[in-house]
């Protein structure tokens, strides 16, 4: 993990990284936690087959994720996966439909800072298949795949690895 030298209190190059949650200064007594950020992952299912985006930028850029993003200050979970949805795949959907399946902690490092997440996933079934216009910037690709055909080392992130290994043996 990239380390904070500067205390934003004082100043001074001096704080020091605890090695798992928190900065703090010797100086002024200043400390910053590193808290864990909610995140949620959605599964958009038809009958057998997932739809999962492919990652346009780092971290993992190249690799299969699910549709989702972190949580807004003052936004529910399901809000969230409302709003991320719709803003990646331009699909609107009614959260009364949303069914959550489990979470599950993940490390999202962005910019060499390691973000200690809780990942909330929920499944999504839709009625039919559908196809949509890319927010390009963050996705390159969107693909539906059956789920014999998905490979965990195609997957970006250790939780929804984790995840799919448990939600295949399910299914």
């Amino acid at each position: 993990m990239k380390i904070l030298k500067y205390c934003p209190s004082c100043g001074k190059e001096s704080l020091n990284w605890d090695g798992e949650k928190k900065w703090s200064c010797p100086n002024c007594n200043f400390t910053l936690y590193n808290n864990v950020a909610g995140a949620v992952a959605v599964v958009i299912r038809f009958e057998n087959e997932i739809y999962l985006t492919r990652r346009n930028r780092d971290p993992k850029k190249g690799k299969l994720d699910l549709a989702g993003g972190f949580i807004d200050p003052r936004e529910s979970a399901e809000e969230t996966c409302q709003r991320e949805l719709y803003e990646e795949l331009q699909l609107d959907i009614d959260i009364s439909n949303l069914k959550y399946l489990r979470s599950l902690p993940n490390v999202y490092q962005y910019k060499e800072i390691d973000y200690n997440t809780i990942d909330l996933f929920y499944e999504y079934s839709v009625p039919e298949k559908f196809e949509v216009n890319l927010e390009t910037s963050e996705i390159s690709e969107a693909l539906w795949i059956t789920l014999e055909e998905l490979k965990l080392e195609d997957i970006a992130f250790d939780s929804q690895k984790i995840f799919f290994k448990e939600y295949l043996k399910n299914i």
